[in-house]
């Protein structure tokens, strides 16, 4: 007999039935994919534009598979929402129950289980043991909007201040709460009134050094002298700015607006939308430094992929609108709580934020190898699985849009599905599903560097 061992390769791993590879078999976008396009050019609105048009067929894991066969690595999730991944097991299962059983009925007409199941799960894993309430809607914007009604319901106040570089979403109150005018703002006013905007804790940006504590004096200087604590009813402010450029605010900047807030009666507003649900490393980024806000907007990784969103806060405040002044017919659709309380099970038997924590290692770590030898890369930052680099005219800070845009470009070709973002469109963010395979992962990253070094 003889003692030589045939070795054998590991079979690659599937999930949702989706091959665990990047793999190419036309060029990006392919053939049928371009076909659909001429479809969409001519019945959907120039508007709704789309990062990268291939037309997706099936998804799991870490991968999208296009209607031409080809398979991508998947590293924007589609903003942040699938964080449990396309078609998650559980989230699948309960959907199905739950079509199966009821579609809707309006929560306000003939309420069910799954709406006050989402809230109690909010309830027990938002930051704060304080007593909390929750409601439900259908989008970000939604929940952002709906945060400030119960801020100047419960403090008879009417001004709301948000920061620099700011997004919170596309309705006309939250439009004028976002910073960036092109594409969110332009063209669409005039917008709603008694918003002021205070200056970000942005330290790759700074003149000069400013501790998180300084830059916080600085908002609050800002806000007292133009606005008046009396008359604030809300500060809304993303823990990690999404849109705005992934912007980390410098350790101390959150905790002492935080306090400057509680200090004043005004209501402190962690918009966690994108930053939420593990994907930070924590199940909400607050929690990084130990803020509890008052009210805590979330949507995206909510629901694994289904349109829901709430606003969980203190009891007293959720409870100081009148009855019937929240609400709308599909907020906290039956389909969509099955699905967040599939999403949130995941979410904490598997142990995402942590995982979520290990990947942004993984990613950073790399991130700083590429910077090292290409000056374009001005800075590498982010917390968890939500890691950006600023793209900027090398020897300076002068951003660099177009480099970006090149550089995410050929990812793109290259089969890997990257983002950009940032008030100067010079940032590449990178938001991986948090089941990704590590070596997936690795290949991404690989593509990103030959895409850097051009």
């Amino acid at each position: 007999m003889s003692d030589t061992t045939t070795l054998q390769s590991a079979p690659t791993p599937r999930v949702n039935g989706v091959e665990q590879v990047r793999r190419l078999v036309t060029e990006v976008p392919g053939p049928r994919s371009r076909e659909l396009h001429a479809r969409r050019t001519a019945a959907v609105a120039a508007g709704v534009g789309s990062t990268l048009p291939v037309y997706v067929e099936r998804a799991g894991g870490g991968v999208v598979v296009d209607v031409d066969g080809n398979s991508l690595v998947d590293l924007g999730s589609g903003i942040a929402v699938v964080n449990v991944g396309n078609a998650n097991p559980r989230v699948v299962e309960r959907v199905q129950q739950q079509v199966a059983a009821f579609t809707h009925t309006c929560f306000m007409v003939t309420p069910y289980a799954g709406y006050v199941e989402v809230c109690e799960a909010l309830a027990r894993l938002t930051p704060g043991d304080h007593a909390k309430k929750s409601a439900l809607f259908n989008s970000g914007a939604e929940a952002v909007e709906n945060a400030v009604k119960i801020a100047r319901a419960a403090t008879r106040r009417d001004a709301v201040v948000v920061f620099d570089h700011a997004y919170h979403g596309r309705t006309n109150l939250t439009m004028a709460m976002t910073a960036k005018s092109m594409p969110y703002k332009h063209g669409f006013g005039p917008f709603a009134g008694e918003v002021y905007r205070a200056p970000m804790s942005y330290p790759y940006r700074e003149p000069a050094p400013i501790s998180g504590a300084e830059a916080a004096a600085r908002a609050i200087g800002v806000i007292e002298k133009q606005v008046g604590a009396d008359a604030v009813a809300c500060v809304v402010i993303e823990p990690v700015q999404g849109e705005g450029g992934f912007v980390v605010p410098a350790d101390g900047f959150l905790p002492a607006i935080a306090a400057w807030c509680t200090a004043n009666g005004v209501v402190f507003v962690a918009d966690e939308i994108q930053t939420g649900f593990g994907r930070t490393g924590a199940m909400f980024a607050c929690e990084h430094e130990g803020v509890v806000p008052d009210l805590i907007t979330t949507a995206k990784g909510i629901a694994g992929g289904l349109p829901l969103a709430a606003v969980t806060g203190r009891a007293e405040l959720m409870d100081a609108v009148h009855a019937g002044g929240l609400g709308g017919t599909y907020g906290g659709n039956p389909i969509a709580c099955a699905a967040a309380l599939g999403a949130i099970e995941s979410l904490e038997d598997d142990d995402l934020p942590g995982r979520a924590a290990r990947l942004g290692e993984l990613m950073t770590e790399r991130l700083h190898q590429i910077a090292g030898g290409n000056p374009q890369i001005g800075e590498v930052r982010g917390r968890g699985a939500m890691v950006a680099i600023e793209v900027v005219q090398p020897g300076t800070t002068e951003p660099d849009a177009a480099e970006a845009a090149r550089i995410s470009a050929a990812c793109h070709a290259a089969g890997v599905v990257t983002l950009t973002c940032g008030t100067y469109g010079n940032v590449l963010r990178l938001l991986p599903p948090l089941v990704i395979g590590e070596d997936l992962l690795t290949e991404a990253l690989d593509v990103l560097a030959e895409a850097v070094a051009g």
